[in-house]
């Protein structure tokens, strides 16, 4: 049924896998998420279906949607909304990282380029920096930087949608 094409659960995978490619690529390049309009254009669909690729994705990933909103807020690695975690890369900070973790990540979408990652302590609010390219830590400020989680990281191979 035509209905079927806009329920997100029944979104074929290929589909899935295009516009979280599109959505990335666009804060690669931009330092901004697309809104579902702009990646209806992208990818040449209807923005309604573009509105229900973008909910299906950000519901299979860390992601999420400003409350209320149609906007992504949050991108793994990324942030579309600023937060203490400042990226730059090639000397160039429009970007934000989602957090510490997430933010090491962002070196192997920009193969090559230097990425550097500035925050405040969360603890006591000291100047962090770590600059990174690609499998190379280049320098980390202070030397004596370490992060911390509780949360469980992975997942089962088998079931990750996006590769």
């Amino acid at each position: 049924m035509a209905s079927d094409l806009m329920e997100p659960e029944r979104i074929p995978l290929p589909e899935l896998d295009a516009a979280f490619a599109a959505i990335m690529s666009e804060i690669v390049a931009t330092g901004v998420a697309p809104h579902y309009a702009e990646l209806a254009g992208t990818l040449g669909i209807a923005p309604i279906r573009a509105k229900a690729l973008v909910k299906r994705v950000i519901d299979l990933t860390p992601g999420w949607l400003h409350p209320g909103t149609d906007y992504i807020a949050s991108f793994p690695p990324f942030n579309n909304q600023p937060t203490q975690y400042r990226v730059s890369i090639d000397g160039e900070q429009r970007w934000f990282a989602q957090c510490a973790f997430e933010a090491l990540a962002i070196r192997w979408l920009v193969p090559g380029q230097i990425v550097t990652v500035d925050a405040p302590c969360l603890l006591g609010g000291d100047p962090l920096r770590i600059v990174m390219r690609d499998e190379e830590i280049l320098s980390v400020d202070p030397p004596t930087m370490v992060g911390y989680t509780r949360s469980v990281v992975g997942g089962d191979v088998a079931t990750r949608p996006f590769r």
